[in-house]
């Protein structure tokens, strides 16, 4: 089992940039007053972020990391690893790492790597970079997820158009073997579900389409495969590594919707005030929606000592998973539009 502890790794802060145009689930054409309103009390989804053709997940994640690395006073010529996780990426080939690498004005001996993973994505990426950096004692990394999935998206999908949102994210580690923190990692993954949500045009399978359908999703086993795996991927961790849910002073999910969270953290037995939301403001930001989430709630947790997290993504692929980490008063900065 892909169950696991990383040490000697620090989170020293996130960054979060969301295109400028906002949508909101009240303006959408087709729908009675009444069917908008329980479309937003059911997803817990009032607002979402578009981005426009000429903006990519690349561009607000370098938005993002430029505002982490000035904040934190970091010499980019100090990074030595940058794994950026998207699934919407410039091109094809190369990879968009390289592409940051350059306009971050990153060293040569910076390690690039791109990684496709949707709604895990951060807590994949997140076991990527950190044990990298313990494995190779590379001092500083920088984490950049982000999508802007909302152009993969037919606008006449009404079930999609109102859920998916747009953003991009920076989240910046060191790592040195004084820092006693632990990060605590249980990983799984079933291929047999790979199509549940599934990009068809544009993979070698299916390279072009005259009568493109744009992204799709079973909606009903999406939320089916929610219920049955992540409570248990959860429990199975805290079980692991001897915590206990009172140990952990905040939950953040991938935020699919709330109807779907809320019936997660019930099956936890999770108090309500310990799980943080983004929803209402920004949607379904997929790999994107944790660190979004966190950043969303700074304002109250910057004025608190160390903070013991619980994060959980789940979706594409099908994969899910989740960590325990400390925040140690972490520079959270301000949500900033691109």
């Amino acid at each position: 089992m892909a169950i696991f502890s990383i040490e000697h790794i620090k989170i020293n802060g996130l960054s979060v940039v969301v295109p400028k145009f906002s949508e909101s689930n009240f303006d959408l054409t087709g729908l009675g007053e009444d069917e908008k309103r329980t479309l937003v009390e059911t997803t817990g989804i009032e607002n979402r972020r578009i981005a426009d053709h000429s903006t990519t997940a690349a561009d607000l994640c370098i938005c993002a990391a430029k505002k982490l690395l000035k904040e934190l006073n970091w010499d980019p010529n100090e990074v030595e690893i940058l794994v950026f996780i998207t699934q919407t990426p410039d091109y094809q080939i190369p990879g968009s790492s390289m592409f940051i690498q350059k306009e971050l004005g990153l060293p040569k001996t910076c390690l690039c790597i791109d990684i496709n993973q949707g709604c895990a994505g951060y807590v994949y990426g997140l076991s990527v970079i950190a044990s990298m950096m313990n494995s190779g004692k590379l001092k500083k990394g920088l984490l950049l997820v982000g999508d802007t999935i909302t152009r993969t998206i037919d606008k006449k999908n009404t079930a999609l158009v109102p859920i998916f949102s747009d953003a991009g994210s920076g989240t910046a580690l060191e790592f040195s073997e004084t820092i006693e923190s632990k990060m605590f990692f249980n990983l799984q993954t079933d291929g047999s579900g790979f199509d549940k949500i599934i990009l068809k045009e544009g993979g070698a399978r299916f390279p072009a389409a005259n009568d493109p359908c744009g992204l799709q999703m079973n909606g009903q086993d999406i939320f089916n495969f929610g219920l049955k795996e992540v409570a248990p991927n959860v429990s199975v961790l805290l079980n692991e590594f001897g915590l206990s849910h009172q140990k952990i002073d905040y939950f953040v999910m991938h935020q699919a919707n709330l109807l779907l969270n809320e019936t997660i953290r019930k099956k936890l037995e999770i108090e309500s005030h310990k799980t943080l939301y983004s929803l209402r403001e920004y949607g379904n930001t997929s790999c994107a929606s944790i660190p979004v989430t966190i950043v969303a709630n700074a304002k109250a947790l910057n004025k608190q000592p160390v903070l013991k997290f619980l994060l959980a993504g789940f979706g594409v692929g099908l994969s899910w998973g989740s960590v325990v980490l400390d925040l140690d008063q972490i520079k959270c900065l301000q949500i900033d539009e691109y």
